[in-house]
């Protein structure tokens, strides 16, 4: 058994299915009594009252089902499929209440089918999403882009690419720095030389 604050989110989760439904239902039955030549206010109002109860029935109807079945996360692919065919016959018995006891029957089929179709197809919808991942793609991948992504791998490599040419270009310069410095300190050992004679 839900507990009182489980059931005043599935009746608010109700409420809410309901009033959309409810919406669509009213701008319907407005165009229904148009059509019609009825007079589109009291179209409006009933058909906003039948779609109101088939989503709000529908809805508190799978929505306990799910917690009587051990909660949403906990069910199966076919539990899902089996609240919502069963949820669809509970909205679609209020549903015909409306029109009459001969449109009971019907309605429960009919939305029984539809709630259960609704589901299955939802399910393989999620499944093939899940098999199929959607691979992320940039700009930079297409072939016309001067630019191209590099993967972690490529750029470590470039990164001691470009070190390694570093290391040379300053091996290069130590070398250039040594030759100077040697070549500095020959004209004056020279210079030395030629001195120390003269002193003695």
């Amino acid at each position: 058994m839900p507990s009182t604050a489980e059931l005043l989110e599935i009746g608010a989760k109700s409420l809410q299915a309901g009033a959309v439904t409810g919406a669509i239902g009213t701008v319907f039955g407005a165009g229904s009594g148009i059509i019609r030549g009825a007079p589109p206010a009291l179209f409006a109002l009933v058909a906003g009252l039948q779609w109101f109860s088939l989503g709000s029935t529908y809805i508190a109807s799978k929505s306990l089902l799910w917690h009587a079945w051990g909660g949403e996360e906990n069910l199966s692919k076919s539990d899902h499929v089996k609240a919502s065919g069963i949820a669809g016959g509970v909205s679609g018995m209020v549903g015909g209440m409306f029109r009459g006891p001969k449109n009971i029957l019907p309605g429960i089929l009919f939305f029984s089918m539809l709630g259960a179709g609704s589901s299955f197809v939802s399910q393989r919808a999620k499944d093939s999403e899940l098999k199929e991942p959607k691979t992320k793609t940039s700009w930079l991948d297409s072939k016309w882009s001067p630019m191209r992504s590099l993967s972690d791998k490529e750029y470590v490599d470039m990164l001691e690419e470009k070190v390694l040419r570093l290391d040379a270009e300053i091996a290069v310069i130590d070398e250039n720095i040594a030759s100077l410095k040697a070549t500095a300190q020959l004209p004056a050992e020279s210079k030395a030389n030629s001195i120390s004679p003269q002193k003695k």
